[in-house]
């Protein structure tokens, strides 16, 4: 495939309610939506899924679109590319910025697979025609997380996340087992907890939670290695998994005994089937986290979650739990817990134009 132009769409739109983690609240999600154009008449679609400031990652809106406008974009341009795996080689002499390589990765890969006429899961290895939905619960008021709860196990979603802080856990994990005793329930720390905290995570032991997601730095595997032999509890690393070597020593170490994988966070879907790949050979499960996402993110994920070692439900539910509108035809949706993974070329879905033209802050095109 041969990229004749790229198109970078700055767009902004509200959540249909406030996002609460213990580091941040989103309550307006901007992203940058990347669109190639091929040689052969097809557009790929990807995604930047950086926030607007860096309480995720180190990387912003801002500055993914200056490593994409000055670096990588040059790059690909008017470039033959034979396959998107190549991308991790052609963006190599780029250190990290991993959500602007992934926004063009991942674009590259639709095109692809637009242009073998193959859907994206069949293109990256994958089988499943379902994925099990899951959910994220944000942190607010106790009554208000059960309401939510409540609202989505009706829903039928197969897994539920919530956030949680040092102090507050053990109450509301007791006060959520106390009005839904089999609930699959998983909780995020999003680095919050220190080592000298293992007492507050010891006691959610009693629970049997499905895991507990990145207590400990965002940057750390040794200490995460020390508490998971301390908890009976199974840990799950997210935001210190960046690279595939960074999973292979938490593995090594025993670090973690479930991981996340996000495409935005590892820089594009070809590592994060490398890392698959190696949590499969070592029998780590994994699933696919959520970013806030649009509809665009979201079918990568859909078709991500397909491949074989992606057994726990993921963070990719309904187009309606953020949106009032999605920028996607149709939008994605839940039937009795499960998503379907689209049959037909690319990503599967076609992109509404007319409501990334209405939500567009900022608009460039490089040729």
């Amino acid at each position: 495939m041969k990229i004749l132009k790229v198109t970078l769409h700055l767009i902004e739109q509200p959540l249909l309610s406030p996002f609460t983690t213990s580091l941040a609240t989103v309550n307006r999600r901007e992203s940058i939506l990347v669109e190639i154009s091929g040689d052969k008449g097809h557009i790929g679609w990807g995604e930047v899924v950086a926030f607007s400031s860096p309480w995720y990652t180190e990387e912003t809106i801002k500055t993914c679109w200056h490593i994409m406008e000055d670096f990588l974009i040059p790059l690909v341009l008017n470039q033959q590319i034979t396959h998107p795996t190549e991308l991790t080689t052609l963006f190599s002499s780029i250190k990290r910025h991993n959500m602007a390589k992934a926004g063009i990765e991942t674009a590259c890969w639709d095109l692809f697979a637009k242009e073998e006429g193959i859907p994206l899961s069949k293109a990256i290895g994958g089988s499943r025609v379902k994925i099990e939905a899951g959910v994220v619960v944000s942190l607010t008021t106790i009554d208000q997380m059960l309401f939510k709860i409540e609202e989505h196990l009706n829903q039928g979603y197969k897994r539920i996340k919530i956030k949680i802080s040092p102090g507050k856990e053990y109450q509301i994990v007791k006060r959520i087992f106390d009005e839904f005793p089999n609930i699959p329930l998983m909780v995020d720390a999003n680095s919050a907890y220190q080592l000298k905290d293992i007492h507050h995570l010891q006691a959610l032991d009693e629970f049997g939670l499905m895991m507990i997601e990145q207590p400990l730095g965002y940057d750390d595997i040794i200490d995460h290695a020390i508490l998971q032999k301390e908890l009976q509890t199974p840990i799950c690393l997210d935001e210190s998994i960046v690279t595939y070597e960074d999973a292979r020593k938490a593995i090594e170490l025993g670090s973690c005994r479930i991981m996340n994988i996000k495409v935005g966070r590892v820089g594009g879907l070809t590592e994060a089937i490398k890392i698959h790949n190696l949590c499969l050979q070592h029998n780590i499960p994994v699933w696919v986290g959520g970013m806030l996402e649009t509809g665009i993110s979201r079918a990568h994920n859909i078709h991500l979650a397909s491949l074989s070692n992606f057994t726990i439900p993921g963070d990719i539910s309904a187009s309606s739990r953020y949106w009032k509108q999605d920028i996607i035809i149709p939008e994605v949706q839940v039937e009795k817990g499960n998503i379907s993974v689209p049959e037909t070329r690319g990503i599967g879905f076609e992109v509404n134009v007319e409501r990334i033209q209405a939500i567009t802050k900022e608009q460039r095109i490089y040729t």
